[in-house]
């Protein structure tokens, strides 16, 4: 009869298990504490794990939670009340950069008709140039004002 020698699979695979789960939570810290933005992808990346096996780690999960919540609650400096745009102010803003894609949209709709224009120029005179007659420079296209 064969021994069972399958607890040092199991053993091995309980190690295996806890040193992913260290590197995991190393890697959950270092990333908090450097400011980086808390993923799932950038800490399995960073421990060398997988981004579904973090899935299945209920606390690890957890903790990536807590951490990115309490980074969203930390109090950072508030914009003075005086320093604050003013509704006004941003309605403002707005209306002066819908006024300018407006005048931008216009400016393209002309300079396409220009260029329209041009090319159907340069196509007629091609078209009524004799045929011994040497061809132009084809490259240079001159686009008066409209």
């Amino acid at each position: 009869m064969r021994a069972n020698n399958s607890i040092h699979l199991v053993i091995a695979a309980r190690q295996r298990h806890e040193h992913a789960r260290a590197k995991a939570i190393a890697a959950m810290h270092e990333l908090d504490r450097a400011g980086a933005t808390l993923t799932f992808e950038a800490i399995a990346r960073h421990a060398g794990v997988s981004r579904s096996w973090i899935y299945t780690q209920t606390d690890l999960k957890d903790e990536v939670r807590r951490l990115r919540d309490q980074r969203r609650t930390q109090p950072s400096t508030p914009t003075p009340t005086r320093q604050r745009a003013s509704d006004d102010s941003l309605r403002m803003r707005l209306e002066i950069s819908n006024r300018r894609n407006r005048e931008l949209a216009e400016e393209n709709q002309r300079l396409r008709r220009q260029l329209a224009c041009a090319l159907g120029q340069r196509r007629d005179n091609d078209r009524h140039r004799p045929v011994d007659q040497p061809k132009t420079d084809r490259n240079s296209v001159t686009i008066g004002p409209s």
